[in-house]
């Protein structure tokens, strides 16, 4: 009965994440010019006779290694080394896991797991083996495989995600979440986890305050939350304390964003090509765009393909080293790591 339960729940969020928004040509395409960059190709050894499922989060942690949290019959969680070597599986039948989303690394290399299945954030040490703190409820299975009903969506609660997507932190160690599929919110937490503030609603909406499925975020060094709204095809600039502050609107469908590290930081979003490749997708995305922190472009890089090094639905991307940057994609099942040539 738990396995049955586990996958008609894997299967019910599989059907309703197929992407229901068409797919947004980049007005940023006719200006940007081309990065030049090159594919590492077989770059990820994965262990032997074993695969990935689809790469829906990718990070790296100050060391150089490189983490994937993937969708599969079971959820998964891989840790490799600098030079792409498999190291080790993190969590396997972990109880927080059931529908991957993302994973990201905070300043002290603890890693982060979003899960959209059983609605809850994870933060582990950076060795992988101990939890150390969940935000979030895991519905119950009494409640069903997931608590996601048809129709409207309930209210919003401090302390009670529905479908979030990802997590990010300020220099202060405060933690902000997209809360994603149901919610349409913005949250922030203090570093211990207590609610602060929240920006957007239940409701979806494409004005200011408003949110179309926040698909991810990412803060830089000033506190600035940039949010990826997917639904509305915009990234979403908030201060720190969640008020709103301006929106990028010519960078196409917002699938995904990231952040570099350094003195200077650069943010990276992705016009993915959508779930289900609809005619004429192909031609208008696919990039990947770099630019400064206030929405000037620097350039693009990277093409919509099933083979590699082309890129089949860009679902999160990892840019500590913005002349590094690895990708996981949902419908080719991989991950790629692109060197940037000669960047800025």
């Amino acid at each position: 009965m738990k396995a049955y339960l586990a996958a008609t729940a894997a299967v019910s969020l599989l059907l309703s994440t197929v992407s229901a928004f068409a797919q947004v040509a980049a007005t940023a395409a006719s200006t940007a010019p081309d990065l030049a960059y090159e594919a590492v190709p077989g770059f990820f050894k994965t262990p032997a006779g074993d695969t990935m499922g689809e790469l829906q989060g990718v990070a790296t942690n100050s060391k150089g290694n490189i983490f994937a949290f993937f969708r599969g019959p079971q959820t998964r969680l891989w840790e490799f080394a600098p030079d792409g070597k498999f190291l080790k599986e993190i969590g396997k039948g972990f109880y927080g896991f059931l529908f991957a989303h993302s994973v990201r690394v905070d300043a002290q290399d603890n890693i982060w797991t979003v899960d959209e299945g059983t609605n809850v954030i994870t933060k582990f040490d950076p060795t992988g083996t101990k939890v150390l703190m969940v935000i979030g409820h895991r519905p119950s299975q009494a409640d069903g495989p997931y608590a996601t009903p048809k129709g409207p969506n309930p209210p919003d609660e401090k302390y009670t995600l529905c479908r979030p997507t990802d997590v990010a932190w300020d220099m202060q160690g405060n933690i902000f979440i997209s809360d994603g599929y149901c919610n349409n919110r913005v949250v922030k937490y203090d570093k211990n986890g207590r609610f602060l503030a929240e920006n957007g609603g239940a409701a979806p909406g494409k004005g200011d305050n408003q949110y179309n499925l926040p698909h991810g975020l990412q803060v830089d060094h000033a506190g600035n939350v940039y949010v990826a709204d997917r639904g509305n095809a915009r990234y979403v600039v908030l201060d720190n304390n969640l008020k709103w502050k301006t929106t990028y609107n010519q960078y196409g469908s917002a699938w995904s964003d990231c952040i570099s590290e350094g003195p200077h930081q650069y943010l990276f979003v992705s016009n993915s090509n959508p779930n289900g490749n609809a005619p004429g997708s192909w031609k208008i995305g696919g990039q990947i765009y770099k630019m400064e922190l206030d929405g000037t472009v620097i350039g693009k890089f990277g093409h919509a393909g099933k083979l590699a090094p082309g890129f089949q639905v860009v679902h999160m991307m990892d840019c500590r080293n913005p002349n590094q940057i690895i990708v996981g994609e949902i419908e080719s099942w991989r991950m790629q790591k692109f060197v940037l040539k000669g960047s800025k």
